[in-house]
C-alpha cells in the first residue's frame, strides 16, 4: 500500500492564476506550515558539528514539504550559526518514485537547497511503520497526506464504494478501524525511538470532526462513476473493478489520543497539539470568483489522478505494469472532470493537525 499522497502540485506557469508565491498549494497546507514553523522554534538544537536532523515521514514526489521544510530552516537558522548543517531525510517506500523526489530537490524554484546553503537532503526507501533511522536521532519531523493510507487492506470494499468511510457495513468498518489503529500506534512508537529527546513531530492527515464527516463525498461518488462507466465499456473487468478500493482511513481526535492512554505518553511521546479542521476547497473559491466548471472538474480529477489513480490501478491484473492503465487514467481522469463539471459543490476536506512531543 502507499505510504504518501500526491496533494501538492506546482501551478503551471502559464495558468492565469499562478504567482510565484502561491504556486505550491493545497487544502491545510498553510495552517500546516505554521504549525512546524512554530515545532522549529520550540525544538532543543544539537551542538555543531552535529547536523540538525528533519524527517520527512512519507516524501512521495517531495513537493508536500517543499514549503513546510523552507519554513523550518528558516527558523533553525536564526537560532543558530550560518554554517551549522541540516540534514533532511526523505522517506518512503521503496516503490516510490525517488527519481521525481530528488528532481524536485535539485530543479524546483522552492527547493529549500536553493535557499540555504547549509541543508542537505537524503532519502530513507523503506516503510515507516518500522524503525527507519537511529534512535534519538531527529530533531524535528514533519508528515503530511500519508499516515492516513493503511499498512494494508482487511478486506475489499464491495459495492459501488470504494472508500470504508461511505460503505455502510459496520463490520468492515470495524475491521479498518482496527487495522488504522494499529497502524497509529506502530507510526508513533517509531517516531518515539527516532525523536531526539525534545524533539517535535507534526503530522497532518484525514481527520473526522464532531460532526462524524470523513469528507470527499463528491470526489468519491464521480468515481465511483468513471469506474463504472469504464467498467461497462470493457476498459477493466467487473472483478477488477471490485478489487478497487482507496484504503485511507481518518481518524477522529479520540483515535489520535488512544495510544497515550491513559497517562498521556507513549514511548516517551505526548500530544502537545491536536485539532481538526474543515480545510479550504481552493477548488472550489476559484469556481466561486471565475465560474469556470470546466477548471473546477479538471482540477478535482487532476488532484484525484496524481494522488488515488495508482492505488486503484494496484487492483489491474498484473498491477501498475498492466499496459490498460494508461487509457484507464485517461479515461477516468476525463470522466470524473465531467460529472463534477456538471455538478459543482464545495467538498468537505477535515483534516487533523497533530504534534507530537518527546521527553527530555
Amino acid at each position: 500500500m502507499p505510504e504518501s499522497s500526491i496533494v501538492v502540485r506546482p501551478e503551471p506557469v502559464d495558468s492565469g492564476t499562478y504567482t510565484a508565491a502561491s504556486r505550491l498549494q493545497a487544502a491545510g497546507l498553510t495552517r500546516a506550515t505554521e504549525i512546524f514553523a512554530e515545532a522549529a522554534a520550540a525544538v532543543p538544537l544539537p551542538t555543531p558539528p552535529q547536523p540538525i536532523v528533519l524527517a520527512d515521514y512519507g516524501a512521495a514526489t517531495g513537493h508536500n514539504a517543499l514549503l513546510p521544510m523552507g519554513a523550518a530552516i528558516s527558523v533553525l537558522r536564526n537560532r543558530t550559526r550560518p554554517e551549522h548543517s541540516v540534514l533532511v531525510a526523505h522517506t518512503d517506500r521503496p516503490d516510490n518514485d525517488f527519481t521525481a523526489l530528488f528532481r524536485t530537490l535539485e530543479e524546483d524554484p522552492d527547493t529549500y537547497l536553493h535557499k540555504d546553503r547549509a541543508a542537505f537532503a537524503s532519502a530513507v526507501g523503506r516503510s515507516f511503520y518500522s524503525q527507519i533511522l537511529p534512535s534519538n536521532s531527529v530533531n524535528l519531523g514533519w508528515s503530511a497526506w500519508a499516515i492516513q493510507w493503511l499498512s494494508h487492506v482487511p478486506a475489499p470494499v464491495h459495492g459501488p464504494h470504494l472508500q470504508v468511510a461511505t460503505c455502510g457495513d459496520d463490520e468492515l468498518q470495524a475491521a479498518y478501524a482496527k487495522q488504522a489503529a494499529r497502524d497509529w500506534h506502530e507510526f508513533v512508537a517509531f517516531r518515539g525511538r527516532e525523536l531526539c529527546p525534545g524533539g517535535r513531530l507534526v503530522v497532518t492527515t484525514m481527520g473526522i470532526g464532531d460532526d462524524g464527516e470523513a469528507g470527499f463525498r463528491p470526489l468519491l461518488t464521480a468515481i465511483a462513476d468513471a469506474l463504472a462507466e469504464v467498467t461497462a465499456a470493457g476498459v477493466i473487468s467487473a472483478d477488477e473493478a471490485a478489487r478497487m478500493c482507496i484504503p485511507t482511513v481518518a481518524r477522529t481526535a479520540a483515535d489520535v489520543t488512544a495510544p497515550f492512554a491513559p497517562s498521556g505518553v507513549f514511548e516517551r511521546l505526548s500530544i502537545a497539539h491536536l485539532e481538526i479542521v474543515d480545510a479550504q476547497d481552493r477548488f472550489w473559491d476559484r469556481y466561486q470568483a471565475d465560474k469556470d466548471a470546466a477548471d473546477f472538474g479538471a482540477r478535482w480529477a487532476g488532484f484525484a489522478r496524481a494522488s488515488l489513480f495508482a492505488a486503484l490501478s494496484a487492483a489491474l491484473d498484473g498491477g501498475l505494469a498492466n499496459p490498460r492503465c494508461a487509457d484507464l487514467h485517461e479515461r477516468l481522469e476525463k470522466g470524473i472532470a465531467e460529472r463534477l463539471a456538471a455538478a459543482p459543490e464545495r467538498t468537505q476536506i477535515p483534516l487533523a493537525y497533530v504534534v507530537l512531543e518527546k521527553r527530555r
